[in-house]
């Protein structure tokens, strides 16, 4: 059976955000499941995603929230999965204090980080890091990888014959 991807937020709001996560990971064949769980509001329920995401056949954790809110230091405090910040922009600091909050986490339990409302690069991230285990996630994330490059080529074509009709 494949692993899959937990996702969690902190807030309903954070949603939108995390659409291109559940997007791509849906591209690539990666099964997840999406939860609102807030570290300050419901810390129980957080714990219980946490600690329960193993047997439940999670390989890796996404975890957004905005403000200083620390959604991912205590998801990645109780269990042993991977376990990747995606900061909201949200806010007065629109985001840089979650950022700060992900990218700041003392040393002993380590999380990794996208940048501010990055859950496009979440999603892909943790596709990478099922794909160490997984060979059929790596093959999709492989043939992801091609398209882009072919989408790049397609776009310096595009983009040369107009500068050359332009001087014509």
């Amino acid at each position: 059976m494949a692993l899959k991807v937990l996702i969690v937020m902190g807030s309903d709001s954070d949603f939108d955000q995390l659409v291109p996560a559940v997007t791509v990971l849906d591209e690539l064949g990666v099964a997840c499941e999406v939860h609102v769980a807030s570290a300050h509001r419901s810390p129980d329920r957080v714990l219980e995603l946490a600690r329960s995401a193993r047997a439940g056949g999670f390989g890796v954790v996404l975890a957004a929230a905005g403000g200083a809110a620390h959604l991912a230091g205590v998801i990645a405090a109780n269990t042993t999965l991977p376990v990747v910040a995606v900061p909201i922009a949200v806010g007065t600091l629109g985001g840089l204090d979650a950022l700060l909050s992900s990218v700041q986490m003392p040393g002993g339990v380590p999380i990794a980080s996208v940048g501010i409302g990055g859950g496009r690069n979440a999603g892909l991230f943790a596709a990478a890091i099922l794909s160490a285990t997984e060979p059929a996630i790596e093959a999709r994330l492989e043939t992801f990888r091609a398209r882009q490059v072919e989408k790049v080529s397609e776009a310096d074509a595009r983009v040369r014959a107009k500068l050359a009709a332009s001087k014509s």
